[in-house]
């Protein structure tokens, strides 16, 4: 069975939070879940399966925590594992939507991961989001400061997309 190892940058506990939920539903042990801003991006490697979440913030800017950890694995090769994103936003930032998202994504894949979990983002409300190309996000996007009712469902449906695309 491949190993999945949770990494989240929160600063208000929303993506913490979401970060948890991941993992109940995709099976992991709360010792595979790590705040990105207690640990090093050398943490990733007894890992098959990555998922990496932070929230954005201001202007469409990455959560600090994640920022700087990422920085720390651009060094890493990442070749032979998975990897997933996922964000949480405010859709009333209707410019910048789960910009974050998109950051994250872009580093992760310039390690080498092979990366999956896309998510249909039509079922939100935005102008423009960096995380997002023809309807379809790089990853899963969450609002719980407008949606919170809808949270459950989504991250249960993306883990079962992630489950079936990493066997």
């Amino acid at each position: 069975m491949k190993r999945i190892g949770v990494f989240y940058g929160s600063t208000t506990g929303n993506t913490e939070q979401v970060a948890h939920l991941i993992a109940e539903n995709l099976g992991v042990a709360g010792a595979d879940v790590h705040d990105v801003a207690k640990s090093a991006p050398s943490d990733v490697a007894p890992y098959d399966v990555l998922i990496f979440g932070a929230s954005t913030w201001g202007d469409g800017d990455l959560q600090d925590d994640m920022h700087d950890f990422l920085d720390g694995l651009s060094s890493l090769d990442l070749k032979g594992k998975t990897a997933a994103v996922f964000g949480c936003g405010d859709e009333s930032m209707s410019d910048t939507f789960c910009n974050g998202v998109d950051a994250i994504y872009k580093a992760v894949s310039e390690t080498g991961a092979e990366m999956t979990g896309a998510f249909d983002a039509s079922v939100f409300d935005f102008n423009h989001s960096d995380a997002v190309e023809g309807g379809i996000a790089e990853g899963l996007l969450i609002d719980n400061m407008n949606h919170e009712d809808l949270t459950t469902d989504r991250v249960k449906r993306w883990c079962d997309e992630i489950k079936q695309s990493v066997g």
